[in-house]
């Protein structure tokens, strides 16, 4: 992944620095808070799908209190 097309969801609101920004190409997924874009985390489809799965069944609901 050479350049970034960087997606925030539209829930991050008023375009701050408190969102994570997700870009994609055919084999890699980049991650990365707003607020350190220099700090961009790889992974691959399959682990994030498995993620965010786990995050609509509520997996991680303790890491919110």
């Amino acid at each position: 992944m050479h350049e970034h097309t960087w997606q925030r969801s539209s829930f991050c609101g008023g375009g701050g620095n408190n969102c994570i920004e997700v870009a994609a190409d055919d084999s890699d997924i980049a991650i990365r808070e707003s607020s350190e874009p220099s700090a961009i985390l790889h992974t691959d489809r399959i682990a994030l799908r498995t993620f965010i799965s786990g995050v609509k069944r509520g997996h991680f609901d303790r890491l919110l209190n």
